[in-house]
C-alpha cells in the first residue's frame, strides 16, 4: 500500500477511535477495501493510535498536569492519598492492569484469530445492543470523585476486552460505566483518561517490535507490515489530529444526547458484515 491508503486509515482511526464503533474494526473493514484486499494490521492500529491518544493528552492537559502532579506529592505526604485527584491516579494504574496482562497473554490470538470478520460482525453488534441497554437502565448519577476500586477493577476488565476488534475501547469502558450508574461524560472521561498507558505502552511497544524485530516474510507465523515508516507516521499524524476534533464533538453530544444512534450504527455495519461475509465479497481472514 501506499501514501494515499495510509492517509484514508488515519482518517478512519482519527473518527472512529473515540466513539463507541470500534477503530480496530473499522480499520480492519476499510482495509479490506483499498485495493489490496488485506488487513492493515494489529501493529498499524496500535501504532496510529498513538496520535488518538495524544489528541487526549492535549484536549485532557489541565486534568492530566492535576492528576499527575497531585499523584507524586501524595508519594510524598504533601497531599492526602484521599485526594480525588489522588485517588483517580491509583484508578487508572489499577485499571490499566487488566489489558497489559490480557494483551500480553493472548499477543498472538489478538494478532491472527481475534481479527477474523466473523468476529467483528459479531461483537459489533452485541456489544452495540450492550451499550443501548446499559444506556437506558443506568442510572447515570455517578461522578468520577465516586469512582472507588472494585469500579476501577471492572472498567479496567472492561477496557481489556477491546482487544479484541469490535468491541471498542470507549464503548465497553462507557458501557460498564453506566451499568454500574455513572454518568455519560463521566464514563467516558474517565474511559478516555483509562486509555493513555495502555495505549501508549502498545503502540510504543510495536514501534520497538518493528525497529528490533523486522519481519522477514519467509518466517514462518510472520506477515510484512503493508506500510513503511513514513507512511504510518501520516496516517498517525492524521489520527491525531482528527481524533482531537473528534473528542470535543463526542464530549459535547454525550452531554445532552443518549447512545443510540452508535448503537443503531454498529447493529447495522455487523448486519452488513454477514452479509458481505456470507455473499462471499469479503473474506474473515
Amino acid at each position: 500500500m501506499g501514501f494515499f491508503e495510509a492517509i484514508i486509515l488515519g482518517l478512519v482511526q482519527g473518527l472512529t477511535e473515540f466513539l463507541p464503533i470500534s477503530s480496530s474494526a473499522h480499520l480492519r473493514i476499510v482495509g479490506e477495501f483499498l485495493g489490496t484486499g488485506a488487513d492493515p494490521g494489529a501493529a498499524f492500529t496500535a501504532i496510529t493510535q498513538l496520535g488518538t491518544e495524544t489528541a487526549v493528552i492535549v484536549y485532557f492537559w489541565f486534568d492530566l498536569k492535576r492528576i499527575v502532579g497531585k499523584w507524586f506529592l501524595a508519594l510524598f505526604r504533601r497531599v492526602p492519598q484521599s485526594d480525588p485527584d489522588v485517588r483517580l491516579g491509583w484508578f487508572i494504574i489499577l485499571g490499566s492492569v487488566p489489558i497489559v496482562l490480557l494483551g500480553l497473554v493472548f499477543q498472538n490470538a489478538i494478532e491472527t484469530t481475534l481479527r477474523s470478520l466473523w468476529i467483528v460482525a459479531f461483537t459489533l453488534i452485541v456489544f452495540g445492543i450492550l451499550l443501548g441497554i446499559a444506556d437506558f437502565v443506568g442510572r447515570k448519577e455517578l461522578r468520577l470523585k465516586q469512582l472507588t476500586w472494585p469500579h476501577a477493577i471492572i472498567f479496567g476488565l472492561a477496557q481489556s476486552l477491546a482487544l479484541i476488534p469490535g468491541v471498542s475501547r470507549s464503548g465497553g469502558t462507557i458501557t460498564a460505566g453506566l451499568f454500574l450508574g455513572y454518568e455519560r461524560k463521566a464514563a467516558a472521561r474517565y474511559s478516555f483518561l483509562l486509555a493513555i498507558p495502555a495505549v501508549f505502552g502498545s503502540g510504543l511497544f510495536q514501534v520497538y517490535k518493528s525497529i528490533k524485530q523486522p519481519c522477514d516474510a519467509a518466517a514462518a507465523n510472520c506477515t510484512p507490515e503493508l506500510f513503511n515508516p513514513a507512511e504510518i507516521a501520516v496516517a498517525t499524524l492524521i489520527a491525531g489530529v482528527v481524533g482531537f476534533v473528534v473528542i470535543a464533538f463526542f464530549m459535547s453530544y454525550i452531554s445532552k444526547r443518549s447512545f443510540l444512534p452508535f448503537v443503531i450504527y454498529r447493529v447495522l455495519l455487523g448486519g452488513a458484515l454477514i452479509v458481505l461475509l456470507t455473499t462471499g465479497v469479503l473474506k474473515p481472514t
